[in-house]
């Protein structure tokens, strides 16, 4: 990266999915992809799962624009909608309630401090249970879009389970073609709790993902395992909280609420 036209970010995180966040508002970033692939790379860049750019909106308050850490743009992120609240609330002063434009629609912000709750788009695309084979075994998965797309799966033994293998093979799996999906293995450990653990397409899998955690409670609790609100543990350690209406029209009112940090704040030099 050649020396010019410096540029301050922030570096942020929730539940140890990590972000560069950019104010591109002026669109000094002009290539995103180009910019996001040179950044996330966690030798030679700054290093993260992402970048998420706040841009104009003539919807909401601002847009949240999602870059993964490959260049692939995402409709939506949970844990990164939290991080880029709690900037809108401390960086750009916006009120403690607010909305933002995304892929996925109009997401609604609540900012109390470090935590952040946030009302996502109802979700939609719901299939129940399937079958289809990875690795010589057939698997029962679920799937839903909750702002993007996630098959769930249910497992005994979490900790143990080959999510990096696994969840390779059945995001890009031929059923899932050509957007492809994300993947998470959920345990259930109560009737208002399980634990996951997620492969997202363009990273691998995280620490967390936001929208996956939304889409393991919302199968959980369709499926007759759990009932909302639902606490769900991530591989981080952190505890989410996704509460919901469970009805039989379906699911509606679907927020996502956990803390978001500042880890630094620097200056790039960018071409």
């Amino acid at each position: 990266m050649s020396m010019k036209k410096p540029m301050v970010f922030y570096k942020m995180e929730a539940s140890g999915n990590d972000f560069v966040v950019v104010d591109n508002r002026k669109k000094a970033v002009r290539d995103v992809v180009k910019f996001t692939r040179a950044i996330c790379d966690r030798h030679k860049g700054v290093g993260a799962d992402g970048v998420l750019f706040i841009e104009s909106s003539r919807k909401a308050d601002f847009k949240m624009r999602i870059v993964n850490a490959d260049g692939s743009e995402a409709e939506m992120c949970g844990n990164g909608s939290r991080c880029v609240a709690l900037y809108a609330h401390e960086v750009m002063k916006l009120p403690s309630k607010f909305l933002m434009e995304t892929l996925a629609g109009l997401i609604g912000a609540d900012v109390k401090k470090q935590t952040v709750r946030v009302k996502l788009s109802d979700p939609k695309d719901f299939k129940p249970r399937g079958l289809l084979n990875a690795d010589n075994t057939d698997w029962q998965y679920y799937s839903v879009n909750t702002g993007v797309p996630h098959a769930v799966i249910f497992v005994e033994d979490i900790a143990n389970f080959p999510v990096q293998n696994i969840g390779e093979k059945i995001r890009y799996h031929d059923h899932f073609k050509p957007a492809g999906t994300n993947v998470n293995f959920v345990q259930v450990t109560d009737k208002n709790a399980v634990s996951v653990r997620t492969y997202e397409r363009g990273v691998g899998e995280t620490q967390a993902c936001g929208t996956g955690v939304t889409a393991s409670a919302l199968i959980s609790a369709v499926s007759g395992r759990t009932r909302p609100p639902v606490k769900v543990k991530t591989l981080g350690g952190d505890i989410l909280t996704v509460d919901f209406k469970l009805d039989s029209s379906g699911v509606r009112d679907v927020y996502l609420e956990g803390k978001a940090n500042f880890i630094y704040k620097g200056t790039l030099s960018h071409d």
